[in-house]
């Protein structure tokens, strides 16, 4: 069963190739994903690692963490599922003290 790892601390520079070519190091890499900022289209600094077995996985586990690729020292670890966030509130204020886009208050008399 594919084993999911965690990879932070990645370099900008850092390809999802570079990444399945490093890993392949320790066994079969089923994929490689780094996650990229939706505003910037530039790496968030970690991405994701799916080996072929839990052994594969722990021996990338033991490689790799804690060591230099690109020039920064990687966090490998175990992936843990996404935990649900709160919602977030955004744009603007839209009760009745103002704020957001042109803001100030509202008098009272």
């Amino acid at each position: 069963m594919a084993k999911k790892l965690y990879v932070g601390g990645l370099s900008y520079n850092t390809t999802e190739a570079t990444l399945k070519d490093i890993f392949a190091q320790a066994g079969t890499v089923e994929s490689a994903v780094i996650i990229i900022d939706k505003m910037t289209n530039r790496s968030k600094g970690f991405g994701f690692v799916e080996m072929s077995s839990d052994e594969e996985a722990q021996k990338a586990i033991e490689t790799f963490n804690g060591k230099d690729l690109d020039g920064r020292n990687v966090t490998v670890n175990e992936a843990r599922p996404m935990e649900a966030r709160t919602p977030r509130s955004g744009g603007y204020n839209r009760d009745d003290r103002g704020g957001g886009f042109g803001g100030g208050r509202k008098e009272r008399w």
